[in-house]
């Protein structure tokens, strides 16, 4: 399935439903593909692209659409990630919250626990997300500024 062709297909899709969160999949799949067709790839790697497409088998008619679609949109956009470096919007900004809440938490325990249990576990929860926060925001910032973000 080529570029245009999924555009199309999506855009059909965006049109035929009312649900909303179906439609946010739709257009984030929709964003993905218009800002693949503005970079520059050679020829093999836009059939890589294509082939990637065509093995998501997006034509076919699945019960649970939004489910489906989502799966399929995680699948290539992984696959964008480790073929091509290419990253989401917020994708490490994401991932520094997560890790920092993680590592938040424990530190809480494990160092802030002099003080009081729920209160070291809160300030070391807000201490580690704040710093995965910017640590998230300058890994996108640089991607931003390497054109790997999508």
């Amino acid at each position: 399935m080529t570029l245009n062709k999924a555009t199309n297909f999506f855009e059909n899709l965006v049109s035929k439903t009312d649900n909303k969160s179906e439609i946010k999949v739709y257009e984030k799949f929709l964003d993905i593909l218009n800002e693949l067709k503005t970079r520059e790839f050679s020829q093999e790697e836009i059939q890589s692209i294509e082939t990637e497409l065509e093995n998501l088998n997006l034509k076919s008619n699945p019960e649970n659409r939004k489910k489906y679609f989502k799966k399929a949109l995680s699948k290539f956009e992984n696959y964008l990630k480790d073929v091509f470096s290419l990253t989401p919007k917020g994708y490490y900004t994401n991932l520094g919250i997560g890790l920092g809440s993680s590592f938040g938490i424990l530190f809480g325990i494990v160092f802030l626990s002099s003080l009081e249990r729920s209160l070291g576990i809160a300030l070391g929860l807000s201490l580690g997300m704040l710093i995965g926060l910017a640590i998230g925001k300058s890994l996108d910032s640089k991607a931003k500024s390497e054109g790997r973000m999508i």
